[in-house]
């Protein structure tokens, strides 16, 4: 990915492990790799309390100099850092600079904001609440079909930041089925089946990315055919942008 890059945007790598040690050694790697920032999760498979998580992700903080944004993604993986915790931290670490808030719940972008006002960055990291999020102070979206959708995803973006609300509804109501498909429905399974609806979705576009894993024990109510086949097909061919755009071709 670095030298994909090409320096021509930044490279935030994500740090996830079984154990701390297992994560602050790829902390460490990402580092020497070249990358410019580590996103952070809690260790997954098993869920700790405060003090253990805690412990976790200030030694993944640690481990480089490089600036972190820490992933919140209870849903996932059944770990909530509250915004008190986010607080906590962001006044103890100074490379902690961002979260990515995926609770689902955009409450929780207010609240942040609240205790740390302009310390953090925060980001929303689920797809179908970027609109309500940034009505509340997010000043960033880690998109899901970026690479699917750039020019869409781009413009949703800054028609919202921008108050454009008629814009902003018009491409939002149109780009919500796929949004929604991608977030899932707020279960363990429909994250790992939203992974696939990134991956589909980009290859739909005309940018293959690879192979992407099957689901174990298979896609549920043919999930993964209902993308390919039907909703993003339908979606692409209203699409505001990528009709008009060059074909994209992977380098």
């Amino acid at each position: 990915c670095v030298a994909g890059a090409h320096g021509r945007a930044p490279v935030v790598a994500s740090v996830s492990g079984l154990a701390t040690a297992e994560a602050v050694g790829l902390a460490k790697a990402a580092a020497d790799s070249g990358c410019d920032a580590l996103m952070v999760l809690p260790p997954y498979v098993y869920q700790g309390d405060w003090r253990e998580t805690k412990t976790h992700v200030v030694a993944v903080f640690e481990a480089t100099p490089l600036p972190c944004m820490l992933y919140n993604n209870p849903v996932a993986y059944g770990t909530d850092f509250t915004p008190l915790q986010i607080q906590e931290l962001a006044a103890q670490y100074e490379n902690l600079e961002a979260v990515k808030e995926s609770s689902t719940d955009v409450r929780r972008v207010a609240a942040i904001r609240a205790l740390v006002e302009d310390g953090l960055e925060v980001l929303v990291g689920v797809d179908d609440t970027v609109v309500e999020a940034i009505a509340v102070g997010v000043t960033g979206w880690v998109a899901g079909l970026a690479n699917a959708l750039p020019r869409e995803s781009v413009a949703l973006f800054n028609y919202a930041v921008q108050g454009d609300r008629e814009k902003a509804f018009q491409l939002y109501r149109w780009f919500l089925p796929l949004l929604r498909m991608d977030s899932g429905r707020g279960t363990r399974r429909d994250t790992e089946n939203h992974l696939r609806c990134a991956a589909q979705s980009t290859d739909r576009a005309g940018c293959p990315g690879g192979a992407d894993r099957e689901a174990r024990g298979g896609a549920v109510n043919g999930r993964k055919t209902v993308v390919a086949d039907q909703t993003l097909d339908e979606l692409l061919a209203g699409a505001w942008f990528i009709l008009a755009a060059p074909k994209r071709r992977r380098t």
